[in-house]
């Protein structure tokens, strides 16, 4: 006899028996909003444990299949905000309010230090130089002369590439391929532009159909995969130092003396001195890769947790250089960031309060022209660097660090 169907039972008690995968109960409840419930609620029941601060509200029916699975809920992160920003930039020009998701305190306050101070100075000046988003599959050929033969070949079609990979999107664009040699095996770097995307889905898809078209024009090449992390992706590596990836963006601004020494309490001399023995040697003593900053992964994370970027590409968004010069007129300091990866359509950025927190900036969507508003994100982006960077040199150098954490990130009165 046929054993009795989960769906006719209580379905809470068949999970609990055994009978129910947690991963199907959105298949089988037709709501994926009463299957994060259920998850949580039997999870609950059989460790013994109150989970109710996951509850969320948030449309599981939309985010399952495009954000998460096995949904139980959502965790919250205090959102601050810092500004008014003052950016001239080419895309994002004016003032802007700067949302940072965080839990560490002292973050959102220093920022914000930082985004007045460079209001008093008239604005940071910043500039997306370079855009396209990477993905690099892998090919197997049957000796070194074959690998030369199919870099070449790619080098030569970039055309044919072209078109192949427009067949898969209407809102990207091939831009560039560099293939590299190691041996019996060849990397293909694909370069692309992708809109107001951050992009990495849209480039693979793209990919997979310019890998097709190499294997078909050269049958005894072997399509291993999709990536063969010559991208790179969501690991810190020289090629997207020097090469870029995402949206190559710099900030700068110079700060008149009498800002510095009122407001920072501190002198141009002494950010620089901070910045040359920490930034430059402190990070080339520990063989830091991409580090040559005070703390931009800081506002790098808060930024993408408050507005919907993917976090796991912190990693390379931000690495960073900081160069901070005593000048005739007060402190120059510019910070560059080679492999800002950002978009405002796609992944996260259609959740509710990310939305918001975009359209807070001003860049909720698609931009008009297409792309536009990503490359205005990532110049906001850039600028809040500079003004986290700015406040955290100028505390080191004035020795105010320890006393602002002990009194914003620990609860603890000024005395």
């Amino acid at each position: 006899m046929a054993p009795a169907s989960p769906i006719g039972m209580e379905i809470e008690e068949a999970i609990l028996r055994g009978e129910v995968q947690l991963y199907r109960l959105d298949e089988l409840l037709k709501s994926s909003n009463q299957a994060t419930e259920l998850r949580r609620k039997f999870l609950e029941k059989k460790l013994g444990k109150d989970l109710s601060a996951l509850k969320s509200d948030l449309p599981f029916d939309k985010i399952v299949g495009r954000n998460c699975e096995n949904t139980i809920g959502a965790v919250s992160i205090p959102v601050g905000v810092a500004g008014p920003l003052k950016v001239e930039g080419r895309y994002a020009k004016g003032e802007f309010y700067v949302p940072l998701a965080t839990t560490e305190g002292a973050l959102v306050a220093s920022v914000n230090r930082g985004c007045s101070t460079i209001k008093d100075a008239s604005g940071a000046l910043a500039a997306v130089i370079a855009d396209a988003m990477t993905r690099a599959p892998i090919f197997e050929t049957p000796s070194l002369s074959h690998s030369i033969a199919l870099a070449e070949w790619v080098k030569s079609e970039l055309e044919l590439l072209k078109r192949a990979f427009s067949e898969t999107t209407r809102h990207g664009e091939l831009v560039e391929v560099r293939p590299f040699v190691a041996g019996r095996h060849v990397f293909v770097r694909l370069e692309a532009r992708t809109g107001d995307a951050m992009g990495m889905n849209m480039v693979t898809r793209g990919s997979e159909r310019v890998a097709a078209k190499i294997v078909e024009a050269n049958p005894w090449a072997r399509h291993l995969a999709v990536s063969g992390n010559l991208c790179t992706d969501k690991k810190a590596a020289a090629i997207n130092w020097i090469l870029g990836r995402g949206k190559t963006v710099t900030a700068e601004v110079t700060i008149p003396r009498k800002i510095v020494e009122e407001k920072l309490k501190t002198t141009p001399e002494a950010m620089q001195k901070v910045a040359m023995t920490k930034l430059y040697l402190g990070s080339a003593r520990a063989g830091v890769l991409g580090g040559f900053n005070a703390h931009a992964a800081n506002i790098v994370a808060a930024l993408f947790l408050a507005t919907g970027q993917d976090p796991a590409q912190v990693v390379e968004s931000s690495s960073c250089i900081t160069m901070v010069e005593a000048v005739e007129e007060g402190v120059y300091v510019s910070v560059t960031l080679p492999s800002l990866e950002v978009g405002t359509v796609g992944g996260g950025t259609w959740l509710p309060a990310q939305k918001a927190a975009l359209d807070l900036m001003g860049v909720a969507g698609p931009g008009d022209p297409p792309g536009t508003n990503a490359l205005k994100l990532a110049e906001i982006v850039a600028s809040t660097v500079l003004a986290g960077e700015v406040s955290l040199i100028a505390a080191l150098a004035a020795h105010h660090l320890v006393r602002a954490h002990m009194r914003l990130g620990r609860g603890e009165s000024k005395t």
